[in-house]
């Protein structure tokens, strides 16, 4: 039995040295793989599905700022975030927490769990908490590979469509324009009961909670461990007060902690109208709105507030620049040519083509798998997908419900080799995407066989 151990863990050893070296060699920067997946686009849309130059440039221009709002929201997400956590009594949490832990495997298995259950609470959440805590983790637990420990800390991310924010259950259980979007094949809604809280989109929740720390568990390198001096972790927002007395009548309400009072009133007042107002809703919009207003009255005035968010915002660049050129992508993917189609649309349909009654929900999966590295957004994928996928679903007597999933939890699983995603985190723990892909990799292999086997199987 010990000898059957030693030879599964020296195999996944292998699998994951394996991994991180292909990934180390030959992922570049996301910036240089966005603008690759761009001219790929720009063929395929081209020669594929026969858009004229001048129609492919129109379209990419056109989606290329279709996604302001959200990277102002994704950009706020971040510096918010990372505001709220540097702040005294968030700090002081998580160095308690972060002590409880005294051993590598210790510090890699509650970073995952803490980040699929904030990613299952709400994505955006779970984007920087797991990145967040990591860190605190790393300053603390000697001997632990900060690269796995952040990818651990994105992994959690793989569960978000199934969770409690996922986009497309979310769509299906809202009346709106369900027959427009799905060409006639749903004309009414589907409560989440039949998705989000379905035995088959619990099973995989389930499954990926035990399976996806114990990977990262067993992921841990027995040696070669590149770790993070924690002196370079250290965030000191800290304002000297010793001479306040001499401080202006300007610098005087920058430290006053009445100010950053009465803005935290203001903000938790207009939750509690909205919640009066069963208006409530916890989007990215409200985490932000909650996260800047906690973030301010945890500092206790606003100067100590603005300088952390000056450190926090250096982290946003990569955001900034790259969302545009998804956004162009999408344009594009999801132009129509001459002969009627679109590329997203080809994609899909060959997946249909290639399916029978028992592969459908499986090639539904690969494909939402396939096109999220186009579209990495849930909405955005949804759109382009459902109504080719949900028609087809209909010919062949497969249950909707099931087929949305398999879009869902496609457009969730290829995000741990999307670097699109992986953003926010890896701003916040300083590192590149070939640093934790090579983890990611791993964990997206194991994770498509396991999903791929509940919609076969299920």
């Amino acid at each position: 039995m010990e000898l059957m151990k030693k030879k599964k863990d020296n195999l996944i050893d292998r699998l994951t040295r394996l991994c991180v070296e292909l990934v180390q060699r030959f992922l570049p920067d996301p910036f240089i793989f966005c603008l690759f997946l761009t001219f790929l686009m720009f063929i395929a849309s081209v020669f594929i599905a026969d858009l004229s130059l001048d129609q492919a440039l129109t379209n990419w221009n056109g989606g290329f700022w279709s996604l302001l709002t959200f990277s102002m929201q994704m950009a706020l997400i971040l510096v918010f975030g990372h505001s709220l956590a540097c702040s005294p009594p968030i700090s002081r949490l998580l160095i308690y927490l972060a002590s409880l832990i005294k051993s590598p495997g210790q510090g890699i298995l509650v970073v995952s769990f803490i980040s699929l259950f904030a990613s299952w609470v709400n994505w955006g959440f779970g984007l920087v908490i797991g990145a967040i805590f990591a860190k605190e983790v790393a300053k603390r637990v000697r001997g632990i590979d900060y690269r796995l420990l952040i990818a651990s800390a994105y992994s959690g991310f793989l569960i978000w469509h199934g969770g409690l924010s996922g986009s497309v259950p979310l769509s299906l259980a809202t009346s709106g324009n369900l027959s427009q979007v799905t060409k006639g094949a749903l004309s009414g809604v589907i409560s989440v009961s039949q998705t989000l809280f379905s035995p088959l989109n619990l099973s995989i929740v389930f499954a990926l909670f035990v399976t996806i720390p114990i990977l990262n568990y067993f992921m841990h390198p027995k040696e070669g461990i590149i770790s993070i001096d924690s002196s370079l972790l250290e965030e000191d927002f800290t304002i000297d007060t010793n001479h306040k007395e001499s401080l202006t009548f300007a610098g005087k309400l920058e430290q006053s902690s009445l100010i950053a009072w009465m803005a935290f009133f203001l903000g938790g007042l207009t939750l509690f109208f909205l919640l009066l107002q069963k208006d409530f809703k916890l989007n990215l919009n409200t985490i932000n709105f909650i996260f800047l207003f906690l973030a301010i009255v945890l500092h206790g005035n606003i100067k100590s507030f603005l300088n952390a968010t000056k450190k926090a915002t250096a982290g946003a660049s990569g955001i900034l620049i790259q969302f545009p050129f998804y956004g162009g992508i999408m344009g594009l993917m999801s132009a129509v040519g001459s002969e009627g189609y679109s590329v997203a649309a080809l994609m899909s349909q060959f997946f249909v083509d290639i399916s029978n009654e028992t592969t459908f929900p499986l090639f539904t999966f690969l494909s939402a798998g396939l096109v999220n590295f186009f579209v990495p957004s849930g909405g955005g994928q949804w759109a382009v997908q459902a109504p080719i996928m949900l028609p087809a679903a209909n010919e062949l007597g497969i249950s909707l419900s099931k087929t949305a999933l398999a879009i869902a939890w496609g457009d969730a699983w290829t995000n741990m080799i999307q670097p699109f995603w992986a953003l926010p985190a890896l701003a916040i723990a300083g590192l590149s995407a070939k640093d934790i892909m090579g983890y990611c990799l791993m964990t997206l292999m194991v994770s498509g066989f396991l999903i791929s086997s509940f919609l076969l199987f299920f």
